[in-house]
């Protein structure tokens, strides 16, 4: 794979480029953070990405690109007569990583998930709904297996949404059903399992303009049930029960934050009572961008944070260290928020943006205002349009995709990406290793309320509260991961055996509004410093 500019570039510009990156990748080994390559060609650029209960991550590109670089296995191919480039079409379009082992498997998607959405069901399928063409009203299931395991994906025949959905949010409610919202030129929402069809929601009409900017609504379940959805630049409060609009929240000064204007949002971690339930949306593209298809217009810095269960809400502004379109915002293991990918100037959109945003930051909640951000080690490939960042059981982030192109191109300026990274935080640091906890016994299944205990040891005393939050695995796509959530557990002081073992008694989320149903990667963090994740099954 060509990673430089393309040959009608000249010589000076390669050696500048190259240059840019030897300086990058040398005058900042002081900032925290470390980068890794994992996979140097996982066959396709993952426009969506989702990490499994079985420690794998399933990659999801669009079926209608052309050839990717991984093949299906011998005797598997798609036949579509409508698909442009390939009617006989035996290139993998999905793929299966094993984060043990580093290896991939190919997967089979059979119609077009160009833009789609997803979320994980109670019992740990993937949903995946909608798409384009062929795919606009198709829903589509992968249940995850171990490593070594043949699963698959499955496109559902007695299942179809009632409107196409391209650019769609889904989120898991407490019930576990998951409601779908949006997309292009459907200002609806529906269900899953499907219940009395689709229902017209007025608030995405209002706030789309003439670029759009209502696509991909950040989507948001709040403790108290009900649902906080962003669009454009506004917010409203949604009771999914009745389909009514409870509060209207003030704008957010800054332009708009949504699709194509390539912001992004994350509910903060759950804890104490959990009656609080707070929301930050940061970053994104000046209006007019996308129409005027600008490369070069600079990215918004500033970030909105909202008390969404505040009975008075506003709108608390910060800027970050740098301007950003397409960031990322992954929730770690400890409560604090890693932005990361994307680009300082432009918009979303195919070979819409320029400058790369190299340099992750970290947002501390609990610091003050002023003071919650920090700079973090920059990598050197470019994550532009399409790239996605999750959150890994070991506390690593993958970092996946990246193509601004309508095919791949590997010979452009920001060339269709491939490679698959982990970004390290500073809590995985050499010098914290002593502090890390590992999780000795932990129960694989635990109850809404009920109380439990985590066994754990760790090779320094334990000094101070020893916490428990539990993560779950959202669906990366387009600047925002649907459904992401981490509740931190109530616990008690953790009591030591006097042989580096220390026992520390839980108690379960409350209810489905705090925690849906379904698989949560639980981390206990010592002093800041998180755990390898177990999965647990939490249930009703």
């Amino acid at each position: 794979m060509d990673l430089l500019p393309s040959s009608k570039w000249s010589r000076l510009s390669v050696f500048v480029w190259m240059m840019i990156v030897q300086y990058i990748r040398h005058s900042h080994a002081d900032l925290p953070g470390t980068w890794e390559l994992l996979v140097p060609n996982a066959g396709i650029a993952s426009m969506h990405t989702a990490v499994t209960r079985f420690n794998t991550v399933v990659l999801l590109d669009r079926t209608n690109i052309g050839p990717s670089r991984k093949m299906l296995p011998k005797g598997r191919c798609r036949f579509d007569k409508n698909d442009p480039i390939l009617k006989r079409d035996c290139y993998a379009h999905s793929v299966v990583l094993d984060l043990q082992t580093n290896q991939i498997r190919p997967l089979m998607i059979l119609t077009d998930t160009w833009c789609s959405s997803g979320q994980f069901l109670p019992d740990g399928t993937l949903l995946q709904t909608g798409g384009d063409f062929d795919g606009l009203k198709k829903t589509r299931k992968f249940s995850p297996c171990e490593p070594n395991g043949l699963c698959d994906w499955i496109e559902l025949q007695d299942v179809e949404l009632v409107h196409g959905r391209w650019y769609a949010t889904n989120q898991i409610l407490p019930d576990g059903t998951v409601i779908v919202v949006g997309g292009k030129g459907t200002n609806t929402v529906e269900y899953y399992p499907p219940r009395n069809g689709a229902v017209f929601f007025q608030f995405l009409a209002d706030v789309e303009d003439n670029q759009m900017d209502n696509l991909y609504p950040y989507v948001h379940l709040l403790p108290n049930s009900y649902l906080f959805i962003f669009a454009n630049n506004r917010a409203v409060l949604y009771d999914h029960e009745t389909n009514k609009i409870l509060k209207n929240y003030p704008p957010l000064a800054g332009g708009p934050r949504n699709y194509p204007s390539a912001g992004s949002s994350a509910m903060l971690a759950l804890e104490g009572d959990f009656s609080m339930a707070v929301i930050v949306v940061c970053g994104g593209a000046q209006y007019g961008a996308f129409i005027e298809r600008s490369t070069d217009t600079p990215a918004h810095g500033s970030c909105g944070r909202i008390i969404a269960t505040s009975d008075e809400p506003g709108w608390e502004m910060e800027d970050m260290p740098f301007g950003r379109i397409m960031g990322d915002m992954v929730m770690l293991p400890t409560g604090d928020v890693l932005i990361i990918n994307g680009a300082q100037a432009g918009t979303q959109g195919f070979e819409l943006a320029s400058n790369p945003c190299l340099f992750p930051a970290l947002y501390r909640p609990d610091q003050p205002h002023g003071l919650r951000f920090m700079t973090l080690n920059p990598g050197t490939v470019p994550r532009m349009y399409h790239s996605t960042a999750n959150l890994l059981p070991d506390g690593r982030v993958l970092i996946a995709g990246s193509n601004p192109h309508y095919f791949y191109n590997f010979k452009a300026k920001f060339p269709t990406e491939l490679r698959v990274e982990a970004f390290s935080p500073e809590y995985l640091s050499p010098d914290r290793a002593n502090l890390r906890p590992v999780i000795e016994e932990i129960p694989e299944t635990v109850r809404y309320g009920e109380t439990f205990n985590v066994v754990v040891s760790v090779a320094l005393p334990v000094v101070g509260i020893l916490g428990v939050n539990l993560g779950n695995a959202p669906f990366s796509t387009h600047s925002f991961s649907q459904g992401q959530r981490l509740v931190k557990l109530t616990v008690a002081p953790s009591v030591g055996d006097g042989s580096g073992k220390y026992r520390v008694g839980c108690t379960a989320p409350p209810n489905g509004a705090v925690a849906p149903p379904g698989y949560y990667m639980a981390f206990v963090v010592n002093q800041g410093v998180p755990s390898v994740a177990r999965w647990v099954h939490l249930v009703a």
